[in-house]
């Protein structure tokens, strides 16, 4: 590796080291909490269950009136999900549903498959033994449990959980404010016509949305004409407010390159050379009390960039504790004989059977490769890779949510 290169995983410790926690919390509504991050511990205020409930259809008894297979119960009561019943008799059965709380003096339930209902009694073709098919009061939640802990990424399965035990709002940290604009004459919105010469503005509708998707407040600055003095101006207005100003271009040392000037103008920078590939170059800087991250402005490089390096520094700003993405270890279905002396990110999919294979073209220009893909192969530098060995593949869902 080049000695004036970081490796991966130094820029991306050293990224981490950066952030700043956000410390400002409101409330959210259960129902609106996606995506945001838990500020605080969250106890639950119940017990789950609050009683013991049947886990399945059937019917509840006590397991001392049940001697033998066969034995004949008269059906005392039925009880739905949604009600309690009356003390259960000795020598007598309830009817039962999923949910519903045990009566008191049942200790057992028999699945209805298990049973033969004829009239006003039911045969219990099983022997039971005590707690069976019964969810005992509080074996899942004790009232003070913690069901929601700080730093925490609330997902569907959190909000569920939250108002199983009557949670209506969530204590949450506010919204990272990202300002997010790109640099380039060259640069075209979609719609427009495309003269010579020009390209269309991909990374700026692809940023926004990877930025939404990780609930961030944006305000989009469009598209920057390459010159120094708007540059600075916009920085100068991104900065106010915002907690973090991302750019895509602009950041190389070209004649028509003024981004890194006018931060530096503006602010403090490093340009870092990373190891990686796509994405060598990264810039990181303040401008205000704002930081500031500059992507290449390659779509595929952005992309990619993004999801390894600005992507946790996010997280780890919205005080999530897990911001880095878990790979899958698989089989690889490709050789890749001549590996780059930088760490590679290729552009994958599982097949059908289970090994990861690669788009055809892994140019950094090829749009096409993220979309066919379902996540990164990660090669490490300098080791080719053989068709059957072992490999970390980042998954899509572990890095775009």
């Amino acid at each position: 590796m080049n000695p004036n290169m970081l490796s991966f995983d130094e820029a991306l410790a050293t990224l981490l080291a950066k952030a700043r926690p956000i410390r400002e919390i409101e409330m959210a509504d259960t129902l609106v909490a996606l995506g945001r991050v838990m500020a605080a511990d969250v106890r639950s205020p119940l017990v789950v269950p609050a009683l013991d409930t049947s886990m399945m259809d059937g019917y509840a008894v006590r397991v001392c009136d049940v001697a033998e297979s066969g034995t004949r119960l008269p059906v005392s009561q039925r009880i739905p999900a949604g009600s309690v019943g009356k003390t259960l008799e000795p020598g007598t059965a309830a009817r039962i549903f999923t949910g519903a709380p045990l009566p008191s003096g049942a200790d057992a339930v028999v699945m209805q498959e298990l049973c033969e209902h004829a009239g006003d009694e039911v045969a219990i073709n099983h022997l039971p033994r005590a707690g069976e098919a019964v969810r005992l009061a509080g074996s899942e939640i004790a009232a003070g449990d913690i069901v929601l802990p700080a730093g925490t990424r609330i997902r569907a399965q959190e909000i569920g959980l939250a108002a199983s035990v009557g949670i209506a709002q969530i204590p949450v940290v506010r919204r990272m404010r990202v300002a997010l604009f790109s640099t380039g004459d060259e640069l075209v919105m979609p719609g427009e016509p495309l003269p010579p010469g020009g390209v269309y503005n991909s990374n700026r509708f692809q940023l926004r949305v990877l930025l939404d998707q990780l609930g961030c407040t944006v305000t989009d600055f469009g598209i920057v004409p390459d010159r120094l003095d708007a540059t600075r101006s916009v920085l100068r207005e991104a900065a106010e407010g915002h907690d973090l100003i991302l750019t895509s271009g602009g950041v190389s040392v070209g004649e028509e390159d003024h981004v890194k000037p006018a931060v530096q103008a503006e602010g403090s920078l490093d340009l870092w050379k990373i190891a990686m590939k796509p994405g060598k170059p990264l810039a990181y800087g303040q401008v205000g009390a704002a930081a500031f991250i500059g992507l290449p402005g390659n779509p595929v490089s952005s992309f990619v960039t993004f999801l390894l390096m600005v992507r946790p520094f996010i997280l780890a700003t919205q005080g999530a504790t897990a911001v880095t993405p878990k790979a899958l270890m698989l089989q690889a279905d490709f050789d890749w004989p001549r590996p780059d002396r930088r760490r590679e990110f290729l552009r994958a999919r599982i097949n059908d059977a289970g090994a990861v294979e690669l788009y055809g073209n892994q140019g950094a220009a090829a749009l096409s490769s993220i979309v066919w893909a379902e996540g990164l192969a990660d090669v490490p530098a300098e080791t080719p890779i053989r068709k059957g060995q072992t490999i970390r593949f980042l998954p899509y869902g572990q890095l775009l949510y």
